[in-house]
């Protein structure tokens, strides 16, 4: 492999971490536990569900933990989140954490879950390692939960937002807007938030559905998102580095219509995560490991490469991190796979991870 220019120095590919052709180096690795869910968001995944991997077919607690210490000691892999499917859906959840949080490089753990489960196990995640959820909540409305999930586990979700606030965990909010079902109560939504101390994050739909019934006439734009929130809020670009974080943050202001400005109180931050109109892959810092244990270097391309298999027919951490680096190197300049049209994945969102 030759070498490439990371921040305008020459690296190796063969040394420098998990780097690209293109200079970008992977620090954020998000893993997938498992592609079950116990929601059947319509975005997401069909009413009826899915065919699922078996459960001996998913990456065991071991075997998560050796690619997450090579990734940790060998490539500065610094922040390491959880995803699915459900993660909550692991019986040996907080034993995956343990594990993690007690590497010599551990990295900062964190855990997407859309919080059914969560108000009995928060402590004991917190007390394991982890630091943060990303909790997944499109509304705070009962009835139009039920119609978006398909799932009538509100109070459910609450419950574990509350829980996880109670033992200390970070709490960030994610929420996609569905024109003419949630879109109009963004403002709600983000109220409620406020008011709890949560970060909430709009996150544009993305075609990750496994019937590929995603239009992109019909998705709510970053753009509207902020027309949305301005009905009822004033929003200015947050002045902290954004540093590869999807999101782009907002300091959120009441309105004062007696000051000059119209600028209020400050009220806290939100993000806005534009995947779509808004592309942020040239700053990318992630790779992802599905839970049937393959590489991903993006999210909408369907290329992988599989460690799990290697692993479990003895090859060693060099093996595993040689196969790992050429996935990296592979990675398309963009979710466009180096075109310009946009690649709808095969494999859905359950299955891949977000």
């Amino acid at each position: 492999m030759a070498p490439a220019t990371l921040l305008g120095t020459t690296v190796d590919p063969a040394s420098a971490g998990l780097v690209d052709r293109f200079g970008r180096r992977a620090i954020d690795l998000r893993v997938s536990l498992t592609e079950r869910c116990n929601l059947r968001c319509t975005y997401c995944m069909p009413a009826a569900g899915l065919p699922f991997a078996p459960d001996d077919a998913l990456m065991t607690a071991a075997e998560i933990e050796r690619l997450v210490r090579i990734g940790s000691s060998r490539f500065g892999v610094r922040k390491v989140r959880f995803t699915g499917g459900e993660p909550m859906l692991r019986h040996d959840l907080v034993d995956v954490i343990a594990r993690c949080a007690a590497l010599p490089d551990a990295p900062e753990l964190s855990l997407t879950t859309n919080a059914i489960g969560l108000a009995h196990r928060a402590q004991a995640l917190y007390d394991a390692g982890l630091r943060r959820v990303n909790v997944s909540l499109d509304t705070v409305d009962p009835d139009v939960f039920t119609t978006v999930t398909r799932r009538p586990f509100l109070d459910k979700v609450i419950a574990g937002l509350s829980a996880a606030h109670d033992a200390g965990l970070d709490i960030k909010v994610n929420a996609v807007l569905l024109r003419g079902i949630n879109d109009e109560a963004a403002p709600e939504l983000l109220r409620w938030c406020l008011d709890r101390g949560y970060e909430l994050r709009f996150i544009e739909q993305m075609p990750l559905d496994p019937d590929h019934a995603w239009d992109r006439t019909e998705m709510v734009t970053a753009a509207e998102t902020r027309q949305l929130l301005a009905s009822s809020f004033v929003l200015t670009p947050d002045e902290a580095p954004r540093d590869g974080a999807p999101a782009e943050r907002y300091r959120v202001h009441a309105r004062d219509h007696a000051a000059a400005s119209g600028i209020g109180v400050l009220l806290g931050t939100v993000g806005i995560i534009a995947s779509i109109t808004e592309s942020f892959c040239a700053d990318c810092t992630r790779t992802r490991l599905t839970a049937d244990g393959n590489v991903r270097s993006c999210l909408f391309s369907d290329a992988e490469t599989d460690v799990l298999g290697p692993m479990r027919a003895g090859v060693s951490d060099d093996d595993v991190a040689e196969l790992w680096r050429r996935a990296m190197w592979a990675k398309p300049r963009d979710h466009g796979d180096d075109s310009d049209e946009l690649v709808h994945p095969t494999r859905g969102m359950s299955a891949i991870g977000g």
